[in-house]
C-alpha cells in the first residue's frame, strides 16, 4: 500500500501538529535533552509526541518537494545498489548524496538523499519501482521536504 501525501495549510489544523516539528526540532538541534524535556516546553504529551511524530513534516519555505531521503535494505550482491541508482535516476531523481554500511548477515543499510524537483513520477511511484529491483529488501521514505 503506498502512502499519500497533502500540503495543507497549518492555518486549518490543530496546533498539536506544529508543536510535534517544534518538539522534533528542539531535540534534532540539541536544545534540550531528550524527549521528555521537549514536550513539556511545547505543551504536548509525549504520547502526541510519538503518535504524530513519523507523519507530520515541515517543508523548508524555498525547497518545498524538492528533496528527499530514502533508507534502503540492500543484499550485498554485485551490482544491487548500481541498480537502484539507475532506477532514481532513469525517474529523473537526482541522487545528493549515498550512505552505506557494513554488509551484515549478506545486507546493508543504505540512506540515500535525492534531489526530486524533476522527477517523472510521484515519490511513491518511484519508491515502488526502486522494490522491483532485484536485491531490494525494503525501502522507507524518512522524509521529504
Amino acid at each position: 500500500m503506498l502512502k499519500k501525501y497533502l500540503i495543507v495549510s497549518k492555518k486549518i489544523l490543530p496546533d498539536v501538529y506544529e508543536k510535534v516539528i517544534e518538539a522534533r526540532n528542539l531535540i534534532n538541534n540539541g536544545s534540550v535533552k531528550g524527549i521528555s524535556e521537549a514536550v513539556k516546553n511545547v505543551g504536548i504529551s509525549r504520547s502526541t509526541y510519538y503518535k504524530y511524530k513519523d507523519y507530520v513534516f515541515s517543508p523548508s519555505e524555498n525547497s518545498i518537494g524538492r528533496k528527499a531521503v530514502l533508507s534502503l535494505m540492500l543484499r550485498h550482491e554485485k551490482g544491487v545498489l548500481s541498480n537502484v541508482l539507475n532506477c532514481m535516476s532513469s525517474e529523473n531523481a537526482n541522487i545528493l548524496t549515498i550512505n552505506q554500511s557494513i554488509p551484515i548477515n549478506g545486507k546493508a543499510a543504505v540512506s540515500v538523499s535525492l534531489d526530486i524537483s524533476d522527477i517523472n513520477k510521484s515519490i511513491d511511484d518511484i519508491i515502488a519501482e526502486i522494490k522491483k529491483v532485484k536485491g531490494v529488501s525494503t525501502v522507507k521514505l524518512l522524509s521529504i521536504e
